[in-house]
C-alpha cells in the first residue's frame, strides 16, 4: 500500500484528495495545512473553476499536520503530493526530496527555468522520483490523441494546432494576480507546451507573437519548429478573452490517414462542446470515438494519481509525469517570451 501525504489543502489539494478515493493500492494517510478549520474537516471554503464546492470531510483516519515539516518527517509516508501555490514549489520539493520522499508536485513545476533545473537535479541526486501533475494528458480526448500518435494507427502526424484561452478569472484572488503564476503564458499555456512535448516531441525552436505585461506573457501565438521540416505545429493560448468566454480549449491534428478534431469550453457560464472529439478518415467516414475514463469530476486526477502511484511501486518515473518533460515545457514558455520580445526565432533550452 502506497501511503500519500498531501501538503496544501486548497482547491487542488481537495481535488487530489477526492481523486485518491478510487486509487488501487494507495490511499491518502496524511494532510498538512495551516488552516485549522480544514484540519477539523471543514472544507466548505474551497471552490474552484470546476467541480463542486468543498464540504465536510471525514479525517478520522487521516493524520493531520499544521506544519508540513512534520509530514515530511513521517516515516509512514511513501509519496508526498505537493498542492501549494507555484511560488512554494521549489523550496518544498527540495525539502521533500531531501527527506527521502518520492514527490509529486502540481503544475507548473516552477516559473523559473533555473529553479526547475535545480529540482530535476535534486531528484536525480536523491534517487527519488520527481513527478509533475500535468493532468491534461489524462483527460479522455487528449488521451485519445496521444494514443493515436504513439500507436501510429493513422500514420505519421503531419500537422497540429492547439487552442487554450480564458477570460481574466475573478473566482480566486490568487488566480487574479498573474504575477504569482508567471502570467498566463506559463500557468495556462504550459498545459499546451507539456502536451505538445509529450505527443509531438519537444521542438528545437519557437517563433512567437503575443502580449507581454510586466515582463510576463499573457497571450501567445506560437509556431513550433522541428528538425522535421514537414511537421507543422502551432498553438494559441492566453488570458485576454471577453468575460463571457471563461474557458475554451481544443485541437485539430492531421495524420496521414485521418484528421482528429475537438473544441469545447465554457461560454456564458455553460459548458458547450461545439465539436466533440471527432475522427475523420480518408474515406470520408466521420465518427465520434468512444472515450475511456470515469465520469466523476475528478476522474482524470484519479488516473493521474494512479500513474504516480504505479511509478512509485516500480521505482520508475512515468514519462507522462516526468519532471524533465515538465522542465522542458517551462523552457518552451521561456523561449516564447524571448521570441515575442525580440521578434526572432528562438532556440529552446
Amino acid at each position: 500500500m502506497i501511503r500519500i501525504g498531501i501538503i496544501g489543502v486548497g482547491f487542488m489539494g481537495y481535488t487530489h484528495f477526492e481523486g485518491a478515493r478510487k486509487l488501487r493500492g494507495a490511499k491518502v494517510t496524511a494532510i498538512a495545512t495551516r488552516n485549522q478549520k480544514k484540519l477539523s474537516g471543514d472544507w466548505t471554503s474551497i471552490q474552484g473553476n470546476f467541480g463542486p464546492r468543498g464540504g465536510q470531510v471525514d479525517l478520522s483516519k487521516v493524520k493531520k499536520y499544521s506544519d508540513y515539516h512534520d509530514l515530511l518527517a513521517d516515516p509512514d509516508i511513501d509519496l508526498v503530493d505537493i498542492c501549494l501555490p507555484t511560488d512554494k514549489h521549489e523550496s518544498v520539493v527540495l525539502e521533500s526530496l531531501k527527506a527521502g520522499k518520492h514527490t509529486l508536485v502540481e503544475k507548473p513545476i516552477a516559473i523559473d527555468v533555473k529553479a526547475a533545473n535545480r529540482m530535476v537535479r535534486a531528484a536525480k541526486n536523491a534517487k527519488r522520483l520527481l513527478m509533475v501533475a500535468h493532468v491534461l494528458p489524462f483527460f479522455p480526448e487528449f488521451r485519445f490523441v496521444t494514443d493515436c500518435v504513439q500507436s501510429g494507427k493513422y500514420g505519421k502526424l503531419k500537422a497540429a494546432h492547439f487552442r487554450r484561452v480564458i477570460s481574466p478569472p475573478d473566482w480566486s484572488k490568487d488566480m487574479a494576480d498573474y504575477r504569482k503564476l508567471g502570467g498566463w503564458g506559463i500557468d495556462l499555456h504550459i498545459h499546451d507546451n507539456h502536451f505538445i512535448g509529450l505527443a509531438c516531441g519537444v521542438p528545437t525552436k519557437v517563433f512567437s507573437r503575443g502580449i507581454v505585461d510586466d515582463g510576463m506573457v499573457n497571450h501567445v501565438h506560437t509556431q513550433y519548429v522541428y528538425d522535421d521540416p514537414e511537421l507543422a505545429v502551432t498553438c494559441v493560448s492566453g488570458g485576454i478573452a471577453a468575460g463571457g468566454l471563461q474557458f475554451a480549449h481544443g485541437f485539430e491534428l492531421y495524420f496521414e490517414k485521418a484528421t482528429v478534431l475537438y473544441n469545447a469550453g465554457t461560454l456564458g457560464g455553460e459548458w458547450i462542446a461545439d465539436r466533440p472529439l471527432t475522427l475523420i478518415n480518408n474515406r470520408g467516414k466521420v465518427t465520434q470515438p468512444k472515450l475511456k475514463g470515469g465520469t466523476e469530476w475528478y476522474s482524470a486526477f484519479t488516473t493521474e494519481l494512479q500513474t504516480a502511484v504505479d511509478g512509485v511501486k516500480k521505482n520508475s518515473e512515468p514519462l507522462i509525469l516526468s519532471g524533465t518533460l515538465a522542465r522542458d515545457a517551462l523552457q518552451l514558455c521561456a523561449a516564447e517570451a524571448k521570441s515575442i520580445t525580440t521578434g526572432r526565432v528562438v532556440k529552446v533550452g
